[in-house]
């Protein structure tokens, strides 16, 4: 202390009283300084917006209770109906109805905040972080009991939480598009099954061989062939989903339902049943051989994008259908054990129920009295290539000429699918809306089979669409 004094006595006497006078001020305390700070930014913010609104309220002339402004510029302004006041300090405030009320003096009048500036967006970051993300009005009532009060705030709140990038992982929606026009292999009208769409669904625990005090069991699965354009179905039992399997299935299908020109099926993990194992054994089949036996017979192959299963509606649908059917059928077999021959019986016999189903709605017409189903065309197909020429009538079903009977309710199916399937598929169930598509280096967030939280990342590098419209794009993620 004794050393501090003697070098204050070496300094200037002007020095010494200036030390003087900053040792015995009074400092502001951080509240104090915070308080000052919000004061002044929020002045400063409400003279870019409201500078017109401000200098009216500033005019003696025009100024009157905090819950009456008869000015006509103020009449004019978004404000009005706030009948907004200065305080003291120059800071634009809500006149309101809440004046009698027994609340803090900023409860009652709280302070304005313009809907576009980078302050409320702060403001609205700030409290959304405060509130962990929730909601517009969990959020919006955390800004109200910040005394802050912004015009618009609730669409400038929702329209902010739409931009969340954590909100989208917790809560957003997948992206859509305008449902797209059906593909031309669907409008054809061939023999049933030139246009097939085929998946894996399974597995079943069978008993292959009975052992000395108890059975050897193995696993099965179904391969379900759909026929796009009559909406028949095929279903081949697995023995296992390697290559081998799959090519010895396709073959016993080419020789029932002959070669198709055009298969379609979802891509890797998207085969439904969403089983670990099937997704492995599908993943690590050698889809050379596949392909080799495929172009074989001529055939098309085509996958739809991963993590798209709505592609392959068309099959996704009939799985649904056959494992409704096999619920039936396992609830009445009770406690006898599933075999192999069994469970091909069970499958012959769901193919033909579920292809006697109706494709379209049940007509009350007498000279219609049959629905249209795929077994109509099925039971008396004769699998032509082309159909032959000629005009078909209703005489030729009576006539002795089997071809020509066939041929003519060949001609029937397909006249009412035009008439009454056909046409049920103009409207779009969903996806109705024309929405922005996605670009080049957007960055977006990947439903992944994993909790949301864990979803990754990932970059559009390129993207491909047939009418402007894009439903398919390339992903590179950080892995």
């Amino acid at each position: 202390m004794a050393l501090a004094t003697r070098k204050n006595e070496q300094l200037p006497p002007d020095t010494r009283e200036t030390i003087r006078q900053i040792a015995t001020q009074q400092y502001l305390s951080l509240s104090d300084l915070r308080s000052e700070a919000e004061n002044l930014m929020l002045k400063t913010v409400q003279q870019e917006v409201y500078e017109q609104e401000i200098q009216s309220l500033e005019d003696p002339s025009n100024t009157t209770t905090h819950s009456q402004t008869t000015s006509t510029q103020i009449k004019k302004s978004s404000l009005y109906r706030l009948q907004p006041f200065l305080d003291n300090q120059g800071i634009l405030r809500v006149g309101g109805r809440l004046r009698r009320g027994r609340m803090e003096y900023v409860e009652k009048h709280p302070a304005i905040l313009p809907i576009f500036s980078h302050l409320t967006t702060l403001a609205i970051r700030y409290y959304h972080e405060t509130v962990h993300h929730q909601g517009k009005q969990i959020t919006h009532g955390r800004i109200r009991d910040a005394v802050i009060w912004i015009m618009g705030g609730s669409r400038r709140i929702s329209s902010y939480i739409n931009q969340c990038i954590t909100c989208k992982k917790l809560r957003g929606k997948p992206q859509t598009q305008l449902m797209a026009d059906l593909p031309k292999d669907k409008l054809e009208t061939p023999p049933p099954f030139t246009n097939v769409g085929f998946d894996v669904f399974g597995p079943w625990t069978v008993q292959t061989r009975k052992l000395r005090g108890g059975a050897l069991n193995s696993k099965r699965w179904g391969l379900v062939f759909t026929c796009l354009n009559c909406r028949a179905i095929h279903i081949e039992v697995l023995q296992s989903v390697d290559a081998n399997s799959f090519i010895c299935a396709l073959r016993r299908f080419f020789a029932i339902r002959g070669p198709p020109v055009l298969l379609r099926c979802d891509r890797g993990t998207n085969f439904v049943g969403g089983r670990s194992e099937l997704n492995d054994a599908l993943n690590s089949m050698d889809r050379g051989a596949i392909n080799r036996c495929v172009t074989d017979q001529n055939c098309e192959w085509l996958f739809n994008p991963p993590h798209a299963s709505h592609f392959g509606g068309a099959w996704e649908r009939q799985i649904g259908t056959i494992r409704r059917v096999l619920e039936g059928m396992f609830s009445s077999l009770g406690s006898h054990q599933l075999t192999h021959e069994l469970l091909v019986t069970l499958m012959a016999e769901v193919t033909g129920i579920v292809n006697s189903r109706p494709i379209a709605m049940i007509s009350a017409d007498p000279e219609q009295p049959q629905p249209l189903s795929p077994n109509s065309l099925l039971t008396m197909k004769t699998r032509p290539l082309l159909p032959p020429p000629g005009v078909f009538l209703p005489q030729d079903l009576y006539s002795r000429r089997y071809w020509r009977r066939a041929q003519y309710l060949a001609d029937q199916f397909w006249c009412r699918w035009k008439h009454e399937y056909l046409q049920s598929l103009q409207a779009r169930p969903k996806w109705n809306e024309v929405k922005p598509n996605l670009q080049v280096d957007d960055l977006v967030i990947m439903n992944d089979n994993s909790p949301r939280n864990q979803w990754p990342f990932g970059r559009v590098i390129a993207m491909k669409s047939e009418d402007g419209k894009v439903r398919k794009v390339k992903l590179v993620t950080a892995t």
